[in-house]
């Protein structure tokens, strides 16, 4: 296996230009070993992550600051939770850059779900299927000298790394100009749970709206630990993992869509000659993967919405009960975040378009009312119940109504169907 290509330079510093690439450095960088193009992955991350100018070095007084606070909200967190692993969960300070290549990585098994996904429905075999004896001409394709129209059957197969390597990238480095720590959006990522800051984020969040730092790290220290001690219970990081791996691997090849790109959408502006239309069609997944999106997803999806907001409503109730008393400006700030997670831009866009995941205020207000319904009505211990075991998750109509959830819980524990999702943690 020959090694990967190297990921040319980019000559703006604000991304990589692609129509700076003649034909023969294409064809290079698209014979990458793989499903995906990592290291065009990584560095395209990077490099929109630190965006026109690199981020300015975390002052040691914001990472001491932020010690400090974690300290103590580790304690509160553990006692209100009952989750020890809040006590031990380690903390990383950093930059744009690198949280967008720890990113990279732990997205690996989602990426590559996605990416065996794609290459099994744009194989040669397929894409002949769609162009059958016609010419390039009749397809709407740009004429290449010795290129019949069938090579490009080929040649889209070939690509596939490349634009996945690109959009991954792409959503990548967007996330990480905007996120505010690692669970902002509840990212697939199977890896032990970690407190990340990325501090220049937070600078200006706390800038843009007149707030303490302080109390802005004091709250983003409590949010990331709630999170951060969910995580901890294996099965939860399971099941995030599997509603998008499930949902990425059940894009399907749908030749009508596909014809139909060839001929006006999605492939029509692609020539593989001008490596500056690869850009394009890489800079909008939701074009080619729509194409390949079907009704089983849109369940998938639906799923997936109502764990993410059991999730969320989870930690914001127990950031409301630790940290309201402590905060003095927490109100303010609470509704500042509210307006920050639902207005991602870019970012959103990227992993909608990618993973599948988007979410709006009504998601975060579901799990809200849902966890307030709970603990009015079983106190707060039995909305703790929820993480026992993945018996325990809601369902779409438990969501809407919590006394349907506490009744099912209060069942003995033999008549719950138990899931292999439950089975303990090996060492």
């Amino acid at each position: 296996m020959s090694d990967p290509v190297p990921f040319p330079e980019d000559p703006f510093g604000a991304g990589f230009d692609f129509s700076q690439l003649d034909l023969s450095e294409m064809f290079r960088i698209m014979q990458s070993p793989g499903p995906v193009n990592w290291e065009i992955a990584k560095q395209l991350a990077v490099a929109i992550a630190n965006g026109e100018v690199p981020e300015k070095e975390i002052a040691s007084d914001d990472q001491e600051q932020l010690s400090d606070l974690v300290l103590a909200a580790k304690t509160l967190v553990a006692n209100e939770t009952g989750i020890a692993a809040s006590l031990t969960t380690p903390l990383k300070v950093l930059t744009r850059a690198d949280w967008a290549t720890a990113q990279i990585d732990s997205l690996r098994p989602v990426i590559v779900a996605l990416a065996g996904s794609v290459g099994k429905a744009l194989t040669p075999e397929a894409l002949e299927g769609l162009i059958g004896e016609n010419t390039a001409e009749e397809l709407g394709l740009p004429e290449i000298p010795g290129m019949p129209a069938e090579s490009f059957s080929t040649i889209v197969p070939m690509l596939a790394p490349l634009l996945l390597g690109v959009q991954a990238g792409s959503m990548i480095g967007h996330l990480a100009r905007h996120s505010l720590g690692i669970y902002d959006l509840p990212l697939p990522t199977e890896d032990s749970p970690t407190l990340v800051f990325v501090v220049g984020n937070i600078n200006e969040f706390e800038e843009a709206w007149s707030l303490e730092r302080s109390d802005i790290y004091f709250y983003m220290a409590i949010h990331e630990l709630v999170h951060a001690s969910v995580r901890s219970i294996a099965w939860v990081r399971r099941r995030l993992v599997a509603l998008a791996t499930d949902y990425v691997s059940a894009y399907e090849f749908d030749g009508s869509d596909l014809g139909s790109g060839l001929e006006g959408g999605i492939f029509a502006d692609l020539d593989p000659s001008d490596p500056s239309s690869i850009q394009a069609l890489a800079d909008h997944p939701e074009e080619l993967l729509g194409a390949l999106r079907n009704d089983r997803q849109r369940l998938l999806l639906d799923e997936a919405r109502v764990f993410h907001a059991v999730l969320e409503g989870y930690a914001d109730t127990i950031l409301e009960r630790t940290g309201r008393p402590l905060i003095v400006s927490f109100d303010r700030i609470h509704e500042a975040m509210a307006r920050h997670r639902i207005e991602r831009g870019e970012a959103e866009r990227f992993i909608e378009g990618l993973l599948g995941m988007g979410a709006g205020r009504e998601d975060f207000e579901r799990g809200s009312e849902f966890c307030r319904g709970v603990v009015e009505r079983g106190g707060i211990e039995s909305l703790h119940r929820l993480w026992e075991n993945a018996a325990m998750e809601p369902t779409a109509n438990e969501l809407v109504a919590p006394g349907l959830w506490l009744a099912r819980i209060e069942l003995d524990e033999s008549d719950i169907d138990r899931s292999p999702l439950d089975e303990p943690e090996g060492p």
